[in-house]
């Protein structure tokens, strides 16, 4: 019998109102999003775009704290927004969060070293005092930190750097199956990035763990991806392995994405450099492409009707492809 996948989301739909709720407009922040993490393998899925491609949208609807309009996310076959008692308690365990600012993770006014014993202890992890200590330092041995480095300190006694290492010890403790990782070294020193990127890979080989790795930096996305699904105005425009994708992108948006990264080599920029035009909420409910209005290859078809998804197989793995040009 085949185990269902660690996680799946299927036909995901998350629409807000904005404006007010009598005259206001409907924004379809994610749209018919579809993604399998298999249990079987530990993977890094990153999912990548520009500001309003609604990535951290389905990262807070896969960690349960926002609830899809339609669709489901199923973790391990059951229905995350179906999930009571035990069941959601060992979810909310499994599935862990890593945010973009640490800082906003912590109450300014309460010790950083309390919290990690309050999650060794509320989850029911620990049988004893002593118990919750020894897992808290493993934890925090596995980032690089010591007990001595955290005990009494509040989070401004941190650096940004430091207080995300403990953000991911404290998420450890839980021994978490999936972590979800929002722009982690966003707010983070360029020169500290590196450390948090590689912690992440470690413990992906160390713990068995899968990620998903939310960011619009595609430098660290092609170092720490096995997958990629790049989002654009809430749907997903490409999919799979990563350094195809990063390297040989097939969707215009992909490359548009590219283009914006220094290139040292004239030859291999576009001829035609298109400009981001920023959030505009029209492009999320046009009834085409969501990116027509800035595709260089755009047809009249292209405005008119959604693409369909494009199976394009290679060697043993296959990439997905919104978009006419493939079909």
């Amino acid at each position: 019998m085949n185990r269902p996948p660690l996680l799946e989301v299927k036909d995901v739909t998350r629409v807000f109102k904005i404006g007010g709720l009598v005259f206001g407009t409907r924004l379809t922040a994610v749209e018919n999003v579809n993604l399998t993490i298999e249990k079987e393998r530990s993977i890094v899925l990153s999912l990548v775009g520009e500001s309003g491609s609604g990535k951290t949208s389905l990262g807070r609807m896969i960690l349960g704290l926002l609830k899809p309009t339609s669709g489901q996310i199923l973790y391990e076959g059951h229905d995350i927004s179906k999930m009571k008692g035990k069941h959601l308690d060992f979810f909310k365990q499994k599935v862990q969060p890593v945010f973009q600012n640490p800082f906003e993770a912590f109450n300014p006014l309460k010790k950083v070293d309390r919290y990690l014993h309050g999650t060794a202890i509320n989850y029911g992890l620990a049988k004893s005092r002593d118990h919750a200590q020894k897992m808290i330092e493993e934890s925090l041995y596995t980032v690089g930190l010591t007990y001595d480095n955290v005990a009494g300190k509040f989070p401004h006694e941190f650096s940004g750097g430091e207080l995300q290492r403990v953000s991911i010890a404290r998420a450890l403790i839980s021994t978490p199956q999936l972590l979800v990782a929002d722009e982690p070294v966003s707010m983070i020193d360029a020169s500290l990035r590196m450390g948090i990127i590689n912690i992440l890979l470690d413990l992906k080989s160390k713990y068995d763990m899968s990620i998903i790795y939310i960011t619009h930096d595609l430098d660290t996305a092609y170092y720490i991806s096995d997958e990629i699904a790049v989002m654009n105005r809430g749907r997903i425009v490409e999919y799979g392995d990563a350094q195809k994708i990063l390297t040989e992108p097939l969707h215009p948006y992909t490359c548009l994405l590219l283009e914006c990264l220094p290139e040292p080599d004239p030859e291999k920029r576009w001829r035609e450099r298109i400009k981001f035009s920023g959030i505009e909420t029209k492009e999320f409910e046009v009834p085409g492409c969501k990116f027509a209005r800035r595709c260089p290859h755009a047809k009249d078809e292209c405005l008119k009707t959604r693409p369909p998804r494009k199976e394009i197989k290679e060697g043993l793995k296959s990439r997905y492809v919104d978009c006419f040009m493939y079909t």
